[in-house]
């Protein structure tokens, strides 16, 4: 049986949107919207309507009585059997402003603003009359029948869905959870919604779309593209996964690595044969770009893998993306939210434009909700259907993986790294004080931040001396106990660091450790070389340790020989480094996984931990139940810039 949706807390039921907790001894003006004429199924361009009555506890009152109400002067009147609180003067506001505003939308507003209307956000259709609704006192909402049952197909789709399983053409058997997955994506893109797929790294977030691409190719009468956008370093991934699971699915990688010049030529022009069939076409989201018959492609299925690439919406491959016309928008990302809520209504005005309102009323919004005491109740509810997350420490949803466990590893600093850490500090502050306000003092901050990052791990990294002697580094000497453990239990770790040049003096390290050399990884390791090297690790007695830049393979590898993590230095964005450890913890890992994060005591990254935290936290507050807030340095105060790098010699030597 395929678990209930809102099970997985995707599904919010309608009454609780707009119930409130009120008084049923409050009358309130009710605003009913109801379904109107479908353009395209259930999507955006569909229009609603809403009717405005008054109604107490849930029943609608006659004109009779509401006259005798707003004519009556007492402030309590005895109606439908009890007594009745009025407020006159806002309940006659209340109703003139929703009806002024129904007259005004006679005919039909689109159904993602009457979704908006629903969830609390405010469909900008009714003025201050919405301010009104916001106060949760003197106006409500209803779904009409018909509406209604629109809502129960968001609400609970499993009901509405056919198993998914055996999918024609796939070679492989899904999980449970994965032919749910496979099933919500289906039914939304029956419906003209998009969707995000926003499943925890590991849990087979590629599977489930082959399946639907194959689904979806079994369902169509006419030969239609599907496309694929993802990072340059997933095109193997992608193609070896389509090679495996669905054999017969024809593909093309639209990228130079893989494809003729004279072949480039022709999908520019859009005149390759591969347009006008059912293939899938895979490219990276810098070669979106240059590809610019592609937005004028009508695509089955468009799919932007690590889609998180997006989040910045004025970025040129975020608006090359969003030009792209397909039947069905999905994005795929374990972190939806990064950094900001700005995150996630990018990806929503790729899946879905308009639900969330423009960039600056999404802004304002937004500000206006944390302020409020119910928080961001009515941005999760509006945005809950189209995400379907589930996570690995679910054990309904993957009872056979092991446990993680995290450990922050604290570091003392060496009397050289504690001497170049103050002077970098003193430095700074010289800095900021002769900078000017803007880019030239945002560049001395990142730039004095970079260099206490690299004083952290070593002084020679700072100074660019190439001698990385192991006492001088207080990371080292803790990088030495632990690893010394796991090389007596032969077993193996990943060590992550956001470094390119720290990777080969980590590496000589290791090995005088280990009594063996390892494999290294960056963003210089050829494409076709990476894959060479997943697998040697993987191989029982393969090399003990993969030393890898965190930009370069902290996504898109299977690296589950590992029992071991350590994040050598800390990313600004918790997302970037859960993703690098899920490179071991992830389906088919058999072992416990242990994840070691370094932190020099008495430092920034002491104060980057603290800020880590709190952006996990904001994530969680959409996604999730908890509060959070996160704050850039740039925006900081020099006083409490200073503040926030000064080194605290109690803990750090």
């Amino acid at each position: 049986e395929i678990p209930r949706l809102e099970d997985s807390g995707l599904i919010v039921r309608v009454p609780d949107w707009w119930s409130g907790g009120r008084s049923a001894a409050r009358p309130a003006v009710t605003v009913t919207v109801e379904s109107g004429e479908q353009r395209k199924g259930m999507g955006v361009d569909s229009l609603v309507n809403f009717n405005v009555d008054v109604a107490m506890g849930g029943e609608k009152l006659t004109p009779e009585e509401l006259a005798r109400i707003l004519a009556s002067e007492a402030p309590l009147i005895s109606l439908k059997g009890q007594w009745v609180e009025i407020d006159r003067a806002k309940l006659r506001e209340a109703l003139a402003k929703w009806q002024q505003a129904a007259a005004a939308s006679a005919n039909g507003i689109p159904f993602h603003i009457g979704l908006r209307l629903m969830s609390g956000m405010g469909g900008g259709v009714a003025g201050e009359a919405e301010e009104l609704t916001a106060s949760g006192e003197w106006t409500a909402f209803a779904p009409g029948a018909q509406f209604d049952k629109l809502l129960a197909k968001l609400r609970d789709p499993a009901r509405h869905l056919t198993d998914a399983s055996p999918v024609p053409g796939l070679r492989a058997t899904l999980r449970p959870y994965q032919r749910t997955g496979v099933n919500w994506m289906h039914f939304l893109s029956g419906m003209g919604l998009g969707a995000c797929l926003a499943d925890d790294m590991g849990l087979g977030k590629t599977i489930q779309v082959i399946a639907l691409l194959l689904l979806r190719r079994a369902v169509r009468t006419t030969p239609r593209p599907s496309l694929l956008v993802v990072p340059a370093s997933l095109l193997g991934n992608w193609r070896r996964e389509l090679e495996n699971f669905a054999p017969d699915m024809e593909f093309l990688i639209a990228h130079r690595s893989a494809l003729d010049a004279s072949g480039m030529k022709k999908l520019s022009a859009g005149t390759h044969r591969a347009l006008t069939r059912d293939t899938v076409v895979i490219t990276t989201y810098t070669m979106l770009g240059k590809l610019e018959s592609f937005s004028t492609i009508q695509w089955d299925i468009a799919a932007l893998d690590e889609a998180q690439a997006i989040k910045n919406a004025g970025t040129g491959q975020a608006r090359a993306v969003k030009k792209i016309n397909a039947a069905f928008r999905l994005t795929l990302t374990g972190t939806p939210i990064e950094n900001r809520l700005a995150d996630l209504w990018s990806l929503f005005d790729f899946i879905n434009p308009g639900l969330l309102g423009a960039p600056g009323d999404f802004a304002q919004s937004t500000a206006r909700m944390a302020k409020s005491p119910h928080g961001f109740s009515p941005l999760r509810r509006l945005v809950q259907p189209y995400i379907l997350r589930r996570m690995k420490t679910d054990p309904a949803i993957a009872p056979d993986l092991p446990d993680k466990t995290e450990l922050t590893a604290f570091c003392h600093l060496s009397k050289r790294q504690a001497s170049l850490y103050q002077r970098a500090v003193n430095a700074m502050a010289k800095e900021l004080s002769e900078a000017e306000d803007g880019i030239q003092r945002q560049g001395v901050v990142l730039a004095s931040l970079m260099r206490l990052k690299q004083i952290c791990n070593h002084p020679s990294q700072f100074a660019g001396d190439a001698t990385f002697l192991p006492e001088e580094s207080g990371k080292y000497d803790r990088l030495r106990e632990i690893t010394s453990h796991i090389s007596d239990r032969q077993e193996k770790v990943l060590i992550f660091t956001q470094f390119r040049e720290m990777t080969a003096p980590l590496a000589d390290f290791l090995a005088t450790i280990f009594g063996q050399t390892g494999l290294v990884l960056h963003g210089g390791t050829p494409v076709g070389k990476r894959q060479e090297l997943v697998t040697r690790f993987q191989e029982p007695g393969g090399p003990p340790f993969f030393v890898i830049s965190v930009k370069a393979g902290g996504t898109g590898l299977t690296l589950t020989a590992a029992s071991h993590v350590i994040h050598f230095d800390r990313w600004w964005n918790p997302a970037v480094e859960d993703q690098a450890t899920d490179r071991a913890f992830r389906i088919g890992q058999t072992k416990n996984v242990l994840v070691h994060k370094f932190v020099c005591e008495g430092t920034l990254e002491e104060k980057i931990d603290a800020l880590i935290r709190d952006k996990k936290a904001l994530a969680t507050d959409i996604l999730g139940n908890d509060d959070g807030a996160a704050r850039t340095l740039t925006e900081m105060t020099d006083a409490d810039l200073l503040q926030f790098v000064s080194l605290d010699l109690r803990s750090a030597g």
